[in-house]
């Protein structure tokens, strides 16, 4: 008896028709797909996402600020040549960003144009009220495309609960009630990520309906790997080093920890200016490339010269 696959049993119950995908094999498989996007995925991130994609599941990103939650969803979709869709959340965001909103200018012209004798106001109403004067934003783009789609709704944790319970209805059934219009249901199940910096405690409803990933900083080794691949002409000896004195910092009690993308600004730094090894003088004097505070680096600062007995 054939088993059951879970992405086209839900398309059936929904009445979508799921459009073709590349799909992963193996979470190893997935790995490996993303190392060709620049992407160095944990064998963690590999088996939730490889999951993800065969149960049809969106995946709820938690973790530190720039720790590759957002490059995560850019790296999938690459990988999959879908189309990326994204949706920046911020405080105050509403229905009429996220969702839909209607063209009234168009409308507007419309009415005008229609003379005293031409048809009722219904008729005129209908009109105006078609698919022809809705503007699509991200999440109703999203499940209206008849092409492979990476949704990406990013850093949810910055709306209110008022906002997140609108995604609730496109997480569960992939359809947007338009009062208009009625339901529009998707074409397609895309795969959707949703990223958090955990500044808030999301609802249990809509963790309930995802898969749910955390991403740490990574390891040193990790790190080192991460630089290796990203920035050219570096050595494995700097690399390592590189790596160590962030982690380093990480384990200092600061405002904001490096994120990767500071780490890898910092790496392409000491390429450029040639170096091939590092002394605390210049850690210090470049410490502003990796923090962001100053209390930070004067904090980093006393650190690195006590643990170094300077």
């Amino acid at each position: 008896m054939s088993a059951v696959d879970p992405r086209q049993e839900l398309a059936a119950r929904l009445g979508l028709s799921d459009a073709p995908r590349p799909s992963f094999t193996s979470p190893d498989a997935l790995v490996s797909a993303l190392a060709q996007h620049d992407y160095l995925a944990s064998p963690e991130i590999g088996a939730i996402t490889y999951l993800a994609d065969r149960l049809a599941k969106p995946v709820l990103v938690e973790g530190p600020a720039g720790t590759g939650k957002t490059a995560l969803a850019k790296a999938v979709a690459d990988a999959t040549g879908a189309r990326l869709i994204r949706l920046q959340c911020y405080e105050g965001l509403d229905e009429s960003k996220a969702l839909y909103e209607w063209n009234y200018r168009k409308q507007l012209l419309r009415i005008q144009a229609a003379s005293d004798d031409e048809a009722s106001w219904d008729r005129l109403e209908g009109d105006i009220f078609s698919p022809d004067f809705l503007l699509t934003r991200p999440l109703l783009e999203a499940i209206r495309s008849t092409e492979p789609v990476v949704l990406l709704i990013d850093e949810i944790d910055r709306v209110e609960l008022e906002t997140e319970a609108l995604l609730l209805e496109i997480l569960s059934e992939y359809q947007v009630s338009i009062p208009e219009l009625g339901t529009v249901k998707a074409t397609q199940i895309p795969m959707v990520f949703l990223t958090s910096n955990a500044t808030r405690e999301l609802s249990e409803a809509l963790k309930r309906r995802c898969l749910y990933l955390f991403v740490d900083y990574p390891s040193v080794q990790r790190e080192r790997d991460i630089i290796l691949q990203r920035v050219p002409g570096i050595t494995s000896v700097l690399a390592q080093h590189v790596a160590s004195v962030v982690y380093a910092l990480r384990s200092m009690d600061l405002k904001k920890s490096p994120s990767v993308s500071e780490t890898l600004d910092w790496a392409r730094t000491l390429v450029i200016l040639g170096k091939e090894e590092l002394d605390d003088d210049f850690v210090v004097s470049t410490l502003h490339i990796l923090l962001k505070h100053q209390s930070d680096i004067a904090k980093a600062t006393r650190e690195l010269r006590r643990t170094n007995g300077a």
